[in-house]
Order: C-alpha cells, then structure tokens, then sequence
C-alpha cells in the first residue's frame, strides 16, 4: 500500500509540474499577443460540426487535443513524439480528460488506419513542420470517408512573427517548411475537394470536402 501511495504522489507530481510547464509557455505566447486557447476554439467554431469518427494528426503539447476532449469529444490522435504526446497526455489527465483520447505514436506519412476510416481529420499547425507535406495529405485523403472532411489550420504570417519571437527568447529557432497551406490548397483543388478558408490574426484555416463521388 505504501508503494502505491508513493507512486500516486510521485505521478501527480510529474502531471502537476508538467501543467505548471504548459501554463507557463502559454503566458509567454499571451507577451507576445498570441493565446493559444483562443485560437484553437476559433479554429473549432469555424470547422464545427463534427460528425463521426475523428483522428487529430500532430498532438503535439495537446492544444488542440484539451479543446476537442473539453468539447465532449471521443477521438484518437497521433504525433510521431512520444515526448510531445506524453505531455499532452499528462495535460488531460490534469484536466481529467485523459479518457477521452486515444493517444497513438504515428508517421503521418504512413498512418495504420484503414481506408475511409475517418470522417473528420484535423490537424492543428502541422503542415508548416513537414519535410514532406503532399505524401502526408494523400494519407489524409486515403483514410477520409466519402462524407468526410479534412481541417488544417497553420500559422499565418503574424503568427510566424510571434513563434519566432517566443524560440528566440528562449534561445531557439523556429524551422518552417517552404510549402504553405495555400500550396495544399491547390494540391486539394487539383484532387476534386471543395474547400472554405478561414483566417484569424495569428492562423489561417483550411477545410476540404471529400468529392461527391
């Protein structure tokens, strides 16, 4: 009994520090004019409703992730970081939400999931990070549902400006890819989709249609 006590205290612990951690970056954002939050509720109430199976490609810290599960949302979502993931993980559990995702390790690039498994894939400020962003949207379009849609939201360039400025303050720098989500956008265009464009200060979203087949 002592030894499960002790590690139910030391496991708070590690989910408490990892919340003060994300409450922490999420103030250094806030300087710089950026809420995090806010912009991810902006990016659900232009992509709402959701209906069917849902996959998040990039969990990332769990921005995105503590949105969807606060909303009610049953979902599994993806990053190639078991680091990253873990403390997504971590940050719902502190919130009590943990229940509501199935956290998987995944190459987007590749993904398991069997063809027109889902109905929604979203995907928070992801496409800025890959090397190789088309064999990541045909995986998108392999595993979408004929009623399905596809939501992907990424910096816009106000928004670039403040992550620069958070990584240098930190010490760090920020790498983007050269592609951006207007060259999805034709990508998209060019395989059938419909698709509405959505833009707030610091983001830029895109949502594409599965074609009427």
């Amino acid at each position: 009994m002592r030894n499960e006590n002790g590690e139910r205290i030391a496991l708070e612990k590690v989910t408490e520090e990892n919340y003060k951690r994300y409450i922490e970056r999420a103030d250094l954002y806030k300087k710089f004019g950026y809420d995090i939050e806010a912009e991810r509720k902006f990016l659900l109430d232009k992509s709402e409703p959701f209906l069917g199976d849902i996959l998040e490609v990039g969990t990332g810290k769990g921005h995105l992730a503590v949105i969807l599960a606060k909303e009610g949302y049953n979902f599994i979502s993806v990053d190639i970081s078991e680091e990253e993931q873990e403390c997504a993980r971590l940050y719902l559990k502190h919130l009590g939400l943990e229940e509501k995702v199935d956290f998987r390790i995944e190459n987007a690039e590749n993904l398991s999931f069997a063809d027109k498994n889902f109905d929604i894939i979203i995907s928070s400020h992801l496409v800025h990070h890959l090397s190789n962003p088309f064999k990541v949207i045909d995986e998108f379009i392999r595993i979408l549902s004929y009623q399905g849609k596809i939501i992907l939201s990424d910096f816009s360039k106000e928004g670039l400006e403040v992550v620069d400025k958070v990584h240098q303050s930190e010490g760090g720098k920020h790498q983007v890819s050269p592609l951006s989500l207007k060259d999805i956008e034709k990508y998209l265009l060019r395989k059938g989709f419909t698709i509405e464009n959505f833009k707030s200060k610091f983001q830029e979203v895109l949502i594409a249609y599965h074609p009427i087949i």
